[in-house]
This record gives structure tokens, C-alpha cells and sequence, in this order.
């Protein structure tokens, strides 16, 4: 397979790990920024997600913000929005000044999930039953197009600007809208890997092509620990397990130190459940990782994958992208 035609690109939720401060967890996410942006890879996105002790990504645009003025070409944007929670208009003047901050180098994922509990979400909005998206994402493209330009209201900066927008999605609904509106679909197996199949076949098999979009393109977002030896990932993954097993718990913490003894700390039921969910990460040395993105590839089609990376230790997390930059870009 000549894996050069499939760029690789990285998903991070601005982790807050144990023993850091969210200013540091910041900062260690900007270096992770620029790091892959001298790895060569394509797009570096920040998550939204509030009310998380473990994660520092509430403030998606801002961080955005601070990332894109700390790097130089690599392209940046939201994995994703959670649309709903916002009004368009403001979504678009914020990716507005964005794009105008950082010309070419903005992109617009959006979700519909909360991207929290609900009495967050309640919190966050003003109508809760306000959560029709298809309607919703219709305003923002309006608000961003040539055509908001010529009367009414404005996204002052957005209007008229050529922002891509992205629909992210764990399910069916948004491979089935992404298709519809011609839009580029991402799907998030790296957390909920049971409909990916299913999404990315009705996805492509009822694409409409549009001005943004002219063929079906699709993103799969993984986990990857990647490491010197498989000892070491597998090791090093025992982080992504904990924060599994404790947000099926319920139990909100910082991202967590890597453990030699995980059969310690769950279940049997528990790690049955777990191992599930996390089917399609890869954890191992850089061939094992080439090996199985090829195979991921080969199954799904992907035009290209979204890599996340929960790794406690900031400079492993960055030598995992690096190692994977070698064997693959």
C-alpha cells in the first residue's frame, strides 16, 4: 500500500494529566502543536468538552486561538464544535476572525453531541429542547457564505469566507446528513467504534456532491501509543485504559499515570467492556502501527486518519507522533 496518499492528522482534547496544572497542560498542548507540525502532519483539532476535570479544551476558538499563533502552517480547528450548544452566528464570527487571523488554515468540524452530562449542558443553553441540527448547520453555511454578504445579518469577520466545515459523528445521523449536504465526514471510533462500518457505507454510497465537496471523504479518528517497544505502548496505554474504566464508572479525574497492574484496578466484566470499546486502537512499535493503520485503511476506505493519543507523559506523547511520523509521512 503506498501509505504516502493517506495523511495522518491529530486529535487532542487538551488532557490535563496528574500532576500538571491547566496551564501547563496547555502549554504542553501547544508543544505537541508545533511538534507535529514539524512532523509533517495535515491537521492539528481541539475537541470541546466542559465540566471534565481531565480535560482543558471548554474554550475551543481560544485555544485555537493561541495554538494558531504559536504555529506557522500546520492546519488547526475543532474536533469538533458541539454545534448546539452555540448560537451559528457566533460560531461563525468566531471561526471568522480565526480565518482571518490564521488565511488557509482553519477548519470547522462540527458535533452535535453536548460534549458533557446533561445538567451541563442545561447550564449551557438557554432552550434545551433547541437541538435541531440539521436547521442549525443550515444557519451557520448561510452565515458564511458570499450570499449573507448581500442583505441581513452578517458574520462580521465569516461572511464570504472559504472556512471547510466537518461533520463528526459516532453514528449514523451525521453520515447520513454529512452525505446529504456533500460535507466531509469524520467518524470518532476512537471512543465509539461499534457503528463505524455501518456509517462510513451509508456515508459513501449516498453522498451528494456540493460547492464545498465533489467525492465522499472521510476521516477516522483512532487511539495510537506508539513506542520504542511493544512493552513500553502497551505499558503506556494503560492511561487510555483507566480513563475508560473510570468514565464508565462515572469517576471524573485527571488523565492518569500508566499502571503495571491493571487487572488491579478492574473488573473482569469491566475490562470486557473495555477492551470493546477500544478495539480499533493500535498500541505497539512503529511497524505494528503501520501494519494495522494499513489494515484500518484497507477496511474502511479512510482517506485519512485522526490520531489521539492518551499518553500521561507530554514528551512520550510527543516521541509517539514522531515515531509514527517516520514509519509513515
Amino acid at each position: 500500500m503506498n501509505n504516502k496518499k493517506i495523511p495522518l492528522s491529530v486529535l487532542d482534547l487538551i488532557p490535563i494529566g496528574e500532576g500538571f496544572t491547566i496551564t501547563q497542560a496547555i502549554e504542553n498542548s501547544t508543544k505537541l502543536a508545533q511538534s507535529v507540525e514539524e512532523f509533517r502532519f495535515t491537521r492539528y483539532w481541539v475537541a470541546e468538552h466542559h465540566n471534565f476535570p481531565g480535560i482543558a479544551s471548554a474554550a475551543t476558538s481560544v485555544i485555537l486561538s493561541y495554538i494558531g499563533a504559536k504555529t506557522k502552517s500546520i492546519r488547526i480547528g475543532s474536533g469538533g464544535i458541539m454545534l448546539p450548544n452555540h448560537a451559528p452566528l457566533v460560531i461563525a464570527e468566531q471561526f471568522g476572525t480565526l480565518e482571518s487571523l490564521y488565511p488557509n488554515r482553519i477548519d470547522l468540524g462540527l458535533g452535535r453531541a453536548p460534549g458533557t452530562d446533561r445538567q451541563t449542558m442545561m447550564a449551557l443553553r438557554r432552550d434545551i429542547n433547541d437541538d435541531d441540527f440539521p436547521m442549525m448547520l443550515k444557519y451557520l453555511q448561510y452565515y458564511l457564505s458570499n450570499e449573507a454578504g448581500k442583505k441581513g445579518i452578517r458574520a462580521i469577520p465569516g461572511y464570504g469566507l472559504d472556512i471547510p466545515i466537518w461533520l463528526l459523528g459516532s453514528s449514523t445521523f451525521s453520515a447520513q446528513l454529512a452525505a446529504q449536504r456533500g460535507l466531509p465526514f469524520v467518524f470518532a471510533s476512537h471512543f465509539a467504534p461499534d457503528m463505524m462500518d455501518d456509517a462510513i457505507r451509508i456515508y459513501q454510497a449516498n453522498f451528494r456532491p456540493s460547492s464545498q465537496l465533489e467525492e465522499p471523504y472521510v476521516i477516522v479518528c483512532i487511539n495510537i501509543v506508539c513506542a520504542n517497544t511493544n512493552e513500553e505502548a502497551q505499558y503506556l496505554a494503560t492511561t487510555e485504559l483507566q480513563k475508560f474504566l473510570y468514565l464508565q464508572r462515572g469517576d471524573q479525574r485527571l488523565l492518569p499515570k500508566p499502571t503495571e497492574d491493571m487487572s488491579s484496578l478492574w473488573e473482569e466484566w469491566e475490562e470486557r467492556g473495555i477492551r470493546h470499546k477500544t478495539r480499533e486502537s493500535i498500541w505497539g512499535t512503529p511497524q505494528v502501527v503501520k501494519e494495522r493503520l494499513e489494515r484500518l485503511i484497507q477496511r474502511t476506505g479512510a482517506n485519512e486518519i485522526m490520531i489521539n493519543s492518551m499518553i500521561h507523559d507530554p514528551d512520550k506523547r510527543i516521541k509517539s507522533y514522531e515515531l509514527i511520523s517516520k514509519v509513515w509521512l
